[in-house]
């Protein structure tokens, strides 16, 4: 699948240095040549040689070889690199890549390259927590760099938290999926629900759930990749996406994302992924001015909110895609295929909130797509990021067959 890219693989001072070797393997199976550059830390924990037997290739660690001045050029690099991966990046290499620093050849190659650039950060938890790390990776999101999510588990430290670099089938899953989505739905007009709602019981209070918007702006950040256009109805969600050109439409409650969903769908989209969490009940006479608290019960009268699936899968257009989401505690295969049913919907995704590192304000997902036809596809605990591509794979699909 990737025959005939080059990919360039820059190596930072990590112990997760050493699943540099299995990526290298990864990717030359795939018939990608590659190439590595290394800082000089990067060499306590991996040696060239085994780089270089690997990818077939020498090792380039300084701007020039001693032993015959043969230079090292960090332009010609960036120009032959159809992706520069820089994997383990560790928070010292992510702050200097954020702050303009070239103090080695990795740095250098990194500001002259003229392709796509994607780092996989590697690090103890506190520090991948610290402000300072978040933010050098916020900034280089903003740039257009791909972060390769950590994941969550032990750490060299003994610790057990956030701050892997994600296993390199993963890494490489995702570099498959960014040769393979390139303009794939230029052309093509997408809408995502995001987020959850609020159903105001009075001016100060609120009825809302967990949701962060995670599972949504990944989704709606992928198909932006892949070239749609993408507009987002988004309740008050703590994620939004990141690639440039997403169109935002701002809502707070269910009837306010229905009515925008509704008309937005109404102008024409090709992709449809309900993922907000919207709530079903709104109270039925919200008070405008604060409750008081007077020491009796209070009881409060909720009816149904509109059902956003339900209106568009009335609407359901059949030269398009409509996906929807079920996030279930109980019998949750037999509810999502009925809300896939009901709802007229052409695939449905499935997660439970007993599946640990699922559901609400996780960076990673476990779920089980459901289509029309009665096929279905389950997924293992996977980061939203890989949830997402594997959704849109799916819809590009369902999309063909139209």
């Amino acid at each position: 699948m990737l025959r005939g890219k080059h990919v360039l693989l820059g190596i930072t001072g990590s112990i997760a240095a050493y699943k540099a070797a299995y990526i290298v393997r990864l990717l030359v199976r795939e018939g990608a040549e590659v190439k590595v550059v290394m800082t000089a830390a990067a060499k306590h924990f991996i040696t060239p040689l085994t780089l270089a037997t690997l990818s077939r290739n020498p090792i380039l660690t300084e701007f020039f070889d001693p032993e015959n001045g043969q230079w090292n050029s960090h332009v010609s690099l960036g120009l032959w690199a159809d992706l520069y991966l820089i994997a383990p990046a560790s928070a010292n290499t992510l702050s200097k890549m954020a702050h303009g620093i070239a103090d080695n050849l990795l740095l250098t190659t990194y500001l002259s390259a003229k392709c796509p650039v994607m780092a996989a950060p590697a690090m103890d938890l506190d520090m991948y927590a610290h402000p300072a790390t978040q933010e050098s990776m916020d900034i280089l999101r903003a740039r257009g760099v791909e972060i390769i999510e950590a994941a969550s588990g032990e750490l060299a430290s003994g610790l057990d938290g956030k701050g892997r670099m994600e296993e390199p089938e993963v890494i490489v899953r995702r570099i498959k999926s960014f040769f393979s989505r390139s303009g794939s739905l230029r052309g093509r007009r997408a809408l995502v629900t995001s987020g959850p709602t609020r159903e105001a019981i009075d001016p100060v209070r609120f009825i809302s759930n967990h949701s962060s918007g995670k599972m949504a702006s990944a989704i709606a950040d992928e198909l932006a990749r892949r070239g749609a256009e993408v507009t987002v109805v988004s309740g008050p969600a703590a994620v939004r996406p990141s690639e440039p050109g997403v169109r935002i439409v701002d809502v707070v409650s269910a009837r306010q994302m229905y009515e925008a969903t509704v008309a937005e769908y109404d102008k024409g989209s090709d992709i449809t992924v309900l993922c907000a969490a919207v709530a079903d009940f709104t109270p039925a006479s919200p008070s405008t001015s604060k409750i008081k608290k007077d020491g009796e019960r209070m009881e409060l009268t909720l009816v149904p909110t509109e059902d956003i699936a339900a209106a568009i899968g009335s609407r359901r257009r059949q030269d398009g895609v409509v996906a929807g989401f079920a996030l279930e505690t109980d019998n949750a295969e037999d509810n999502a295929l009925s809300k896939l049913r009901r709802k007229n919907m052409d695939m449905i995704v499935l997660n439970s909130l007993r599946d640990p590192g699922a559901g609400f304000g996780t960076d990673t997902n476990k779920v089980t797509f459901f289509f029309r036809n009665g096929d279905s596809q389950s997924l293992p605990l996977e980061s939203k990021a890989d949830v997402a591509a594997a959704l849109v794979d799916r819809l590009e699909r369902l999309l063909g067959q139209c």
